[in-house]
């Protein structure tokens, strides 16, 4: 075969082809780099399925706005005490409110409630009969019932998850307010033990701790907590740290009590 027999023209048809190709792909080649920039420019480039560390530029898109959730669940109080004289108390109870979250930059959020409490709890006290020494069996009953209000103000960060799914958590202080804590006396007691008790002061009928200004009012705590949300409905619980002396008339000076609590709530999105 000669050298002529290569050139034929089907063969030069095909070099042809394939010079027009490659230019058209030489020329294409700066504007898929400029979308391909464009792209990144404006944070939405995606993970390379061929190189899974490249790291991926997240726009983040942040609206101010506030957010409505009602609450209701159970919370229990310790009173604890460093006194001999009186003894640990443990609350129980049910609260309710509404909160507010104020949502901020990098997934954060001021939230800011409102809660009304109401809370029992039942302590004894024994005695040795002033008269006797047999008898032993003198006994109070102290059936207490505490109502209060909570202005919690916690910074709170929330973790997606999955689709409709996150986890957040928070911390921060709040206000407890006592509205009321009644005393319900029962007292089992001998004339001459109560005759005692009364002359040191002892109150042997129903009254209001705050009102015979046993106790301040005003309870600092400072909490920590978390919980998961799905969709509109959310579950939490959390533990605040009483950090204020709360006995106002102390029978001795070293006394001390602060009131601890723990939640466990069920909150919806309004």
């Amino acid at each position: 075969m000669s050298k002529c027999d290569f050139y034929t023209p089907m063969n030069s048809k095909f070099i042809v082809i394939s010079i027009v190709s490659m230019c058209a792909l030489w020329l294409a080649r700066p504007v898929y780099a400029q979308d391909k920039s464009s792209i990144k420019d404006a944070g939405l480039e995606q993970h390379d399925f061929f190189d899974p560390t490249r790291t991926e530029k997240v726009q983040e898109n942040y609206t101010f706005g506030i957010t409505y959730r009602v609450e209701g669940g159970y919370t229990q109080d310790h009173q604890r005490m460093t006194s001999d004289t009186i003894s640990a108390l443990f609350l129980h109870g049910a609260r309710v409110g509404a909160q507010f979250d104020l949502a901020l930059p990098k997934q954060l959020s001021l939230n800011i409630g409102l809660l009304y409490s109401v809370l029992y709890g039942v302590s004894r006290q024994h005695y040795h009969s002033v008269s006797s020494e047999q008898v032993q069996a003198e006994v109070i009953n102290n059936h207490i019932v505490e109502h209060a209000l909570t202005i919690p103000v916690r910074v709170q960060y929330t973790i997606p998850l999955w689709k409709q799914l996150s986890m957040h958590f928070y911390g921060g202080p709040q206000l407890m307010f006592g509205l009321a804590q009644t005393n319900y006396v029962d007292a089992w007691l001998s004339d001459d033990t109560r005759t005692w008790l009364a002359a040191q002061g002892k109150h042997l009928n129903t009254y209001d701790k705050y009102v015979a200004k046993e106790l301040f009012r005003t309870n600092i705590q400072l909490g920590v907590g978390g919980g998961f949300t799905w969709d509109r409905y959310r579950l939490e619980a959390g533990y605040d740290f009483g950090l204020n002396n709360l006995l106002r008339t102390p029978v001795y000076s070293k006394d001390r009590m602060s009131e601890w609590q723990w939640h466990v709530s069920f909150v919806y999105t309004l």
